[in-house]
């Protein structure tokens, strides 16, 4: 005997709209409905809608595989990565924002580019040279297994902004680095390339807009797709901060 043919849930996708470059655009949720498939992801079915229901719906991706991190998104109000987000591990009704804090471009398009290098410029995050003039001719020293190994897990950090929209401080301090920028300093103290000294990263992250900012919410710890140690590294900052300021 022929089996019934499965049914598939019918989702109902209740996204924030909002276009700020259009002058009489205005906040509003528009709902979507749309049949569930097996492994079906957000990103599957975002782009499903915007193929065969609405064209004008704005929404990031590259990758589709959780690397690049353009396609973080508040999903039923935690930052996530839409490429990762299967539709199975939620309910009926979906919820969709963008993440807070940063510049919108449009309904789920932020422009987190712009924060993240204008963070990376104030923090100045790229291995300062012991030489004066680099020399691609010399060979470089080698590297510590385990340090290299330690420093490897921090740079997996793929800039998606969730920890910075899940972080209170953000909210409230423009001027707080984030999370995002603690594990960078975290990872160029590690280096041994890296001339810059303690005091050097104190005066970076050594204020109430770098580790003594953080209210140890660590919301950053629990929305971060790559499961990164922020709690560990910023604690770990916060100490060597402490020790360097009652140093200093």
């Amino acid at each position: 005997m022929a089996s019934a043919p499965q049914s598939h849930r019918k989702l109902r996708f209740h996204i924030l709209r909002y276009n700020p470059a259009k002058a009489d655009d205005e906040p509003r949720i528009q709902t979507y409905e749309l049949e569930e498939a097996p492994g079906m992801t957000l990103f599957i079915a975002l782009t499903e809608i915007r193929e065969k229901q609405d064209p004008s719906l704005q929404f990031d991706f590259v990758c589709r595989a959780g690397i690049c991190g353009s396609c973080g998104m508040m999903i039923n109000g935690r930052p996530s990565l839409a490429c990762r987000s299967v539709t199975q591990s939620f309910p009926d009704d979906i919820w969709l924002a963008p993440l807070p804090v940063f510049e919108l471009i449009g309904d789920l398009s932020v422009n987190t580019g712009k924060w993240m290098r204008g963070m990376s410029e104030k923090l100045e995050t790229w291995v300062h040279m012991k030489q004066e003039e680099l020399d691609f001719k010399r060979i470089e020293a080698p590297m510590d297994p385990a340090l290299a190994e330690e420093i490897y897990e921090l740079d997996r950090c793929i800039e998606c902004g969730c920890c910075v929209a899940g972080c209170g401080t953000a909210r409230m301090r423009e001027d707080f680095v984030g999370a995002v920028a603690l594990n960078k300093i975290a990872r160029f103290r590690l280096d041994p390339r890296d001339d810059r000294t303690d005091e050097d990263f104190y005066e970076l992250v050594g204020d109430d807009n770098g580790v003594f900012g953080c209210m140890s919410l660590l919301g950053c710890h629990d929305v971060c797709p790559k499961q990164l140690p922020l709690q560990t590294q910023i604690a770990f900052l916060r100490r060597k901060m402490v020790a360097q300021g009652t140093k200093g």
